[in-house]
């Protein structure tokens, strides 16, 4: 097991490594003009949506605090890029959707950074290995889904 453990730390500090790496290079971009990173995340997450979600439903999807995220909504909404509805299910509760306005930036910005992502990633790995990393992360995804206090990030 020690073997184990060190190579399962050190592939998680390679993932870490990739992934701030490639932040970086995304956030260098030039197509953060509308809206930033995280908020694009969030747009991208309710894009993906069937229908509105609650805070909570959304909160499993982002990586930001509890507190972080629902100011950004608040931004969001005022901005009118996203709209709170009454839940049906729970009359005191909200639910979340993008407005049409909020969807078109999303397309817009989502068309360019599929471009630099595509382009990054295939510039260092093959067809072969692109597929290796997808099968690995929904392994990696699925599995902690299934874990007391896991959660399911379908998106990018």
């Amino acid at each position: 097991m020690p073997g184990n453990t060190r190579l399962a730390n050190d592939a998680w500090e390679s993932l870490l490594s990739a992934h701030a790496t490639l932040m970086k290079r995304f956030a260098a971009e030039d197509i953060w003009h509308e809206v930033t990173m995280r908020e694009y995340d969030v747009l991208y997450t309710l894009s993906k949506c069937d229908g509105p979600v609650r805070i909570g439903e959304l909160h499993r999807h982002v990586l930001l605090s509890q507190p972080a995220l629902s100011r950004l909504v608040d931004r969001l909404v005022e901005r009118g890029l996203v709209e709170r509805c009454p839940d049906p299910a729970d009359g005191r509760g909200i639910r979340l959707s993008l407005t049409e306005p909020g969807r078109e930036i999303q397309r817009r910005i989502g068309r360019r950074h599929a471009r630099d992502v595509a382009r990054a990633v295939s510039a260092a790995l093959t067809l072969q290995e692109l597929e290796q990393l997808q099968t690995l992360c929904q392994k990696l995804t699925a599995h902690s889904s299934d874990r007391p206090g896991g959660t399911h990030h379908e998106h990018q």
